[in-house]
């Protein structure tokens, strides 16, 4: 069933900071979908630059001001951290929800306590997608009691981990093993890798904060998939979460499961049953 096949009686404005490989799959996944959504804005930094692949009546903007008089339901940053400040307070004032998918920018407390208080004054909201995760309502829910423990590994092939600072820790085109190479808090794991380990953040948050989550990170010459382990224990008993994704085929720090908890995201503020 389309999403078009279940869509209530209106379309949702959908705003992007990010046109890059997250950005432009989750637009044609919309788009063959058939989902009632309208891309009437996307932020880049050289909006000049021609892009072809752009939707159909969406415009090009450069400066956070340019939200304003748009009627934006959601803006979706897929730009990386460094978006997130720039772009963060301007959306949260023009738009309904903001939805961000680089969460390592959250290891900055002051940012997100500045960004939780513009969304107060604005009524609006900042949404923190599964990423490349499922299951965090579970996580979040057990928090509710106690949570003693999370631990999230994080394993990926070793190509997913080229240009990041696993480079100066392995050798990663010798490795004939997996070779874990970073054990530490989820706030040292985005920091240092913000591409990869940004998705241990999602897990913290929702769970017992940055810096009680555990988090490993291994490179694994037999993995095709970017994997996650998650592992919770507490007063409400025991959770085991098990998750081998598709990296993204632009780009394999990404898995394809980002993409599509944020389609499912977007469809879920129009659709008429939500799951």
């Amino acid at each position: 069933m389309s999403a078009s096949d279940r869509q209530g009686g209106r379309r949702l404005r959908l705003g992007f900071v990010g046109w890059g490989a997250i950005a432009t799959r989750v637009a044609q996944l919309l788009a063959e979908r058939q989902a009632p959504v309208d891309i009437i804005a996307i932020a880049v930094r050289d909006a000049d630059r021609a892009r072809p692949d752009l939707p159909t009546g969406a415009r090009l903007i450069s400066e956070p001001g340019e939200l304003a008089g748009l009627g934006l339901d959601m803006v979706i940053e897929a730009a990386g951290r460094p978006s997130v400040p720039v772009w963060g307070e301007a959306a949260l004032r023009h738009a309904r929800r903001f939805a961000v998918s680089s969460t390592s920018a959250f290891c900055d407390e002051a940012l997100l306590a500045r960004l939780v208080e513009v969304a107060r004054e604005n009524g609006s909201q900042i949404v923190i997608p599964p990423g490349a995760l499922g299951g965090m309502d579970a996580l979040t829910a057990a928090s509710a009691v106690r949570i003693d423990e999370v631990v999230h590994f994080i394993v990926k092939p070793p190509r997913a981990w080229k240009g990041t600072a696993a480079e100066t820790l392995l050798d990663l085109d010798a490795l004939a093993e997996p070779k874990t190479f970073f054990a530490g808090t989820a706030r040292e794991a985005a920091d240092a890798f913000p591409q990869n380990a940004n998705v241990a953040v999602i897990s913290a948050l929702a769970g017992i904060g940055l810096d009680s989550t555990r988090v490993e990170l291994v490179a694994d010459p037999a993995a095709s998939r970017n994997s996650h382990r998650l592992s919770a224990s507490g007063a409400f008993g025991r959770m085991e979460m098990l998750f081998e994704n598709e990296p993204l085929k632009t780009n394999p720090k990404s898995s394809e499961l980002t993409a599509l908890n944020l389609v499912r995201l977007v469809e879920n503020q129009v659709a008429p049953l939500a799951h």
